[in-house]
């Protein structure tokens, strides 16, 4: 076997770990986008836990082919990077349409579509993900959902001791 067709592999492979562990990918075009900008973009997906590569797209099909996920084929077609989420599925989108919405959509990132676990997403569920609240503010709502209840009951309760006591 030759050693490009082994470093090839070793590529794929490590695609497909990187699948496997992330929460999501997102792919997007870019064209035109300047060093700064990606510079800053990288310290952000950095920051937010966002692993955010250039693959080359035969390599990244090699990979959804071996964990068997169809439906990515048409995205990767030209320039393409990807966002995989390791710990916030919803940190990817969010950063790109944070970046596409500062400069305006002129259209140098476009988002192409994306996976979460072995879902494909088009660009509207991508779109559905980035405005999804913080993991903090679900987790209050939830947490805000589950005490109303009985925070009513104790109120109550508590109206209910105070008018027996008021009684006798």
């Amino acid at each position: 076997m030759s050693k490009n067709l082994e470093l090839k592999k070793a590529v794929v492979s490590e695609i497909s770990e990187k699948l496997k562990n992330a929460q999501s990918m997102v792919v997007v075009s870019y064209k035109g986008i300047t060093v700064e900008e990606v510079t800053e973009l990288r310290n952000q997906f950095r920051a937010a836990g966002v692993e955010y590569c250039v693959l080359k797209n035969t390599l990244v099909r090699r990979a959804l082919a071996e964990l068997e996920i169809t439906g990515l084929d048409e995205q990767l077609e030209g320039p393409n990077a990807f966002a995989f989420g390791m710990t916030d599925p919803a940190a990817p989108a969010k950063i790109v349409y944070d970046f596409i919405n500062k400069t305006k959509n002129d259209g140098r990132m476009t988002v192409k579509g994306g996976l979460m676990g072995t879902e494909v997403l088009d660009i509207n569920k991508v779109k559905a993900l980035s405005e999804l609240p913080s993991k903090e503010v679900l987790l209050s709502r939830l947490v805000g959902s589950i005490q109303a209840p009985v925070a009513k009951l104790v109120y109550f309760l508590e109206a209910l001791r105070k008018q027996q006591a008021g009684e006798e």
